[in-house]
């Protein structure tokens, strides 16, 4: 990967572009509430099996495959189908929309928009970016982000949150290249205390995040 490739998925993948990702816990504000995860240890092992066995794994196989063939809808289709839960939907549908606009003003071409994962499969083919890197800088935003939600919430410091996510480093590396050979129909997932915490996060009384 050149330079300038490496550029852009960085760009495209910092908290700083503006897609609201920072507003969306992926259900981890109410598992926090409930005692679930409660230091730095809990919230590094929740998102460990997010990543390997949940959504993180699943949406990662959905880049590829929106990478691989950029015109299907079915893998959109597919990707909005997933979601457990009406915030988890909004999520995926929020922050895909806000990425499509702001990358497409940004970089061109003009983008519809799409689940957060097809978006950025999307917009990586058209811009020639390899898929490996891709999926592991995916990835890495992904437990980055949900990092940031435990520092605000739990809360934690952030010499902790570094320590945690130096520890998934290898299995983002190792997930996303399970990602990189797998297909749609290899979807699946276990992760069900997450999905069970994003649906109960829609009736929280007080809450910070969206989802």
């Amino acid at each position: 990967m050149d330079d300038a490739a490496l550029q852009t998925l960085a760009a495209w993948l910092s908290p700083a572009w503006p897609t609201g990702a920072f507003a969306f816990s992926h259900g981890l504000e109410w598992a926090i509430v409930a005692g679930d995860v409660d230091d730095a240890e809990t919230l590094r092992d929740w998102i460990a099996d997010c990543l390997a066995h949940g959504s993180g794994r699943c949406d990662a196989i959905l880049l590829a495959a929106a990478w691989r063939d950029p015109a299907s809808e079915e893998v959109a289709d597919f990707a909005a189908a997933l979601a457990p839960s009406a915030e988890r939907l909004d999520e995926t549908a929020s922050v895909g929309a806000a990425f499509a606009a702001i990358t497409g003003a940004s970089f061109g071409p003009e983008a519809a928009p799409a689940p957060w994962p097809v978006a950025l499969g999307r917009a990586a083919a058209a811009h020639a970016l390899p898929l490996g890197p891709a999926l592991t800088l995916f990835l890495q935003a992904y437990a980055h982000n949900l990092l940031s939600v435990g520092v605000r919430l739990i809360p934690i410091g952030q010499t902790e949150a570094a320590r945690a996510l130096a520890a998934l480093l290898p299995l983002i590396r190792e997930t996303a290249a399970q990602a990189e050979a797998a297909t749609p129909e290899e979807i699946g997932g276990c992760a069900l205390r997450a999905d069970l915490a994003a649906m109960r996060h829609e009736t929280q009384t007080v809450r910070l995040f969206r989802s």
